[in-house]
């Protein structure tokens, strides 16, 4: 949208679009490039892969460790498999450590009360809040910049007051 253009434009376009978007975020989900030697997974984990003799994963330190068979091509798709299966862990361990912090730090700060937090690896969403002040993230936000996390982190704790996306909740985002 362009700079100066209205928010009800913007929330119209969002609406219209979503079955759109949803489809270009599904394709480019199954479409994601390989993970290979080097890759930073998340924002503090970085991937050695190293041949062997079996599939293997650690995390130690900062360092996810993925040992393949020295017979298998890291680009192989069962190879990928793997290693991305060993990545979904690093981004877990990451989301509990960064993000329970965070929105701990976030919902003091607002003076939002929620019940609990829990993560999951949800193919759509990024979070969301149940009735009873449940806030569920998803461990892929580890892969986005601080200040969009914190975004998400904000909008979730917003639901905890209002349940809906009300023109009150929207102004509660937009305060916080």
């Amino acid at each position: 949208m362009p700079a100066r253009s209205p928010l009800f434009l913007a929330r119209s376009l969002l609406a219209q679009s979503r079955p759109q978007i949803r489809k270009h975020l599904n394709q480019a989900a199954t479409s994601q490039a390989s993970l290979l030697h080097g890759d930073i997974i998340g924002k503090t984990h970085r991937l050695i892969l190293t041949p062997g003799e079996t599939f293997t994963s650690r995390l130690q330190g900062t360092e996810l460790h993925v040992t393949i068979p020295a017979n298998v091509e890291p680009t192989e798709s069962h190879a990928q498999y793997f290693i991305k299966q060993a990545a979904l862990k690093a981004l877990r361990a990451q989301a509990k450590a960064y993000l329970s912090r965070r929105l701990d730090a976030l919902g003091r700060h607002g003076e939002f009360n929620f019940s609990a937090v829990r993560f999951s690896n949800a193919g759509t969403r990024w979070g969301s809040c149940s009735s009873t002040g449940t806030i569920s993230l998803n461990i892929w936000l580890m892969q986005l910049p601080f200040e969009l996390i914190d975004y998400v982190l904000i909008h979730e704790l917003c639901h905890t007051r209002h349940m809906n996306h009300s023109p009150l909740f929207w102004e509660a985002v937009e305060q916080f």
